[in-house]
């Protein structure tokens, strides 16, 4: 499954909902950020490395050989190195990782969530974004539209953030007022969701102990 959405759209969210759904939920769901981890770092994140492999490499599985039987959730996939990509590719097609410096490889069995931020058409066509890959990983493919562009859902959105945040911080607070509702329908939200809910908690750190934002 392949999820393509903006940043702070709740892509993650998505991912877990569907492992929490499938025959795999009583096992390990495993995030990965491939924006957030160094390039030199992430082939051996995720496929382990064998010892003597490079100067202080020890023998340890990666995060692949660690999710085996579960989900593994490729958050932003676009940002991968396009020679790891391929190696990916291999994996996912054979089922078999190699660490890092192993001549042995390890059978696995995973459901491979995927996500980009871009329209992958768009990230193939600058090279950023494989395309065998892409037809691999995105065999359903989900687009999570922007807040700005389902501004239908954001009463229901805030009612559920301020029922979250009261319970997290103690507090009462009921709703926002129809001014600030009003200003929030005609705020483009490049932030999505994430945003949102970022504002209403801001805003009950601070209103004290009134009920009303």
């Amino acid at each position: 499954v392949m999820i393509f959405g903006e940043t702070g759209t709740g892509k993650e969210l998505f991912a877990r909902a569907i492992h929490n759904h499938s025959s795999r939920h009583a096992r390990k769901f495993t995030p990965v950020n491939c924006a957030a981890i160094p390039e030199n770092l992430l082939e051996g994140i995720l496929f382990g490395t064998s010892k003597g492999a490079f100067t202080g490499a020890v023998e340890k599985a990666g995060l692949f050989e660690r999710t085996n039987k579960g989900t593994i959730f490729l958050d932003e996939v676009n940002s991968m190195p396009v020679g790891l990509q391929a190696k990916i590719l291999r994996s996912i097609q054979e089922e078999r990782v190699r660490r890092v410096g192993a001549l042995k490889e390890i059978d696995i069995d995973l459901k491979i969530i995927s996500s980009v931020n871009q329209d992958p058409h768009i990230s193939i066509s600058d090279g950023t974004l494989r395309s065998d890959l892409f037809y691999r990983l995105a065999v359903v493919f989900i687009h999570i539209v922007p807040l700005r562009d389902r501004m239908d859902d954001l009463e229901r959105l805030v009612v559920h953030f301020i029922e979250k945040h009261n319970t997290v911080m103690y507090k009462r607070v009921k709703r926002v007022s129809s001014g600030v509702l009003e200003l929030f329908k005609h705020y483009e939200w490049p932030g999505n969701v994430r945003e949102l809910e970022h504002v209403i908690e801001g805003s009950m750190n601070i209103i004290g102990t009134g009920d009303v934002i």
